[in-house]
């Protein structure tokens, strides 16, 4: 006599499982609270991972509604336009308009570059940096962004015998599209340092050029401002000699194409 033993579980028996799964579990609630300890549909909801969200049921997915906002995608970066970068710092941190923080920049300027990133034309305010730059995509950008961010914290942590964050925040950049937005955004970097002092204090001689700034390797001028003798607040003799850093540019708008709207002068300060 042999001895039967029958089998729990197979795949004959999955369809009428579920079957009887689905109509205990669509009973009423009054009686839904009895069958939570039913052994058979534990093992239903086991087998079958039955989820009480997803699916395709009224009211599921992302809520419509009229009022959400199309985020604009991030402007393309070429090797045709321009960039205006500003480089903020931590409250922390002295003034850099001085002369050894002046030359420290200028080296991390003047160092080898890693990525495609260009520096044209700075400006050294007391706690933020302006950059007019050249890239030839987003990644250049960013790459060569990150290593002089990190070149000038390196050196000024060195210079000011301290550690820890030198920037407030990753860089701002904005497109230069147009031969006019070049040229406002070259009098807004290279006459930066008139915007604060006509603002925070006396005006500066109207042939005033920044000595922290690439002003003085800016070929823009208008001729009879460029043999203008300097003004001595300038301190154009007792700066450092160090090469400017900023390299010539390549793109038609920063080389022609923004002097179809005039060349620039000492006191243009545009917003």
């Amino acid at each position: 006599m042999s001895l039967v033993v029958p089998r729990l579980w197979s795949a004959s028996c999955a369809p009428s499982l579920l079957h009887q799964a689905v109509r205990r579990a669509d009973e009423p609630s009054s009686t839904r609270r009895y069958l939570e300890a039913d052994p058979l549909l534990t093992l239903a909801r086991t087998r079958f991972n039955f989820r009480s969200w997803g699916g395709e049921r009224r009211g599921a997915g992302r809520p419509q509604s009229s009022t959400r906002v199309a985020h604009a995608a991030r402007p393309r970066v070429t090797r045709h336009v321009p960039l205006h970068v500003t480089l903020r710092l931590v409250t922390c941190l002295p003034s850099l308009r001085q002369r050894r923080t002046l030359r420290v920049v200028r080296e991390a300027l003047a160092a080898p570059r890693a990525g495609d990133a260009r520096v044209i034309h700075y400006s050294v305010q007391s706690n933020h940096l302006h950059f007019i730059v050249e890239a030839d995509d987003r990644q250049g950008l960013a790459r060569g962004m990150q290593a002089l961010t990190i070149r000038l914290a390196k050196r000024l942590n060195r210079l000011l015998e301290r550690a820890g964050r030198v920037f407030a925040d990753r860089f701002h950049a904005r497109l230069l599209k147009t031969p006019l937005e070049v040229r406002r955004a070259l009098a807004y970097v290279l006459n930066n340092c008139r915007r604060h002092a006509d603002s925070t204090g006396p005006r500066l001689p109207l042939a005033f050029r920044d000595p922290f700034s690439s002003a003085a390797w800016f070929d823009g001028w208008e001729p009879e401002w460029v043999h203008a003798p300097p003004d001595p607040r300038a301190l154009l003799d007792s700066l450092p000699t160090t090469a400017s850093g900023a390299v010539p540019p390549r793109s038609f708008l920063l080389r022609i194409g923004w002097q179809r709207h005039g060349l620039l002068r000492p006191f243009d300060v545009s917003s």
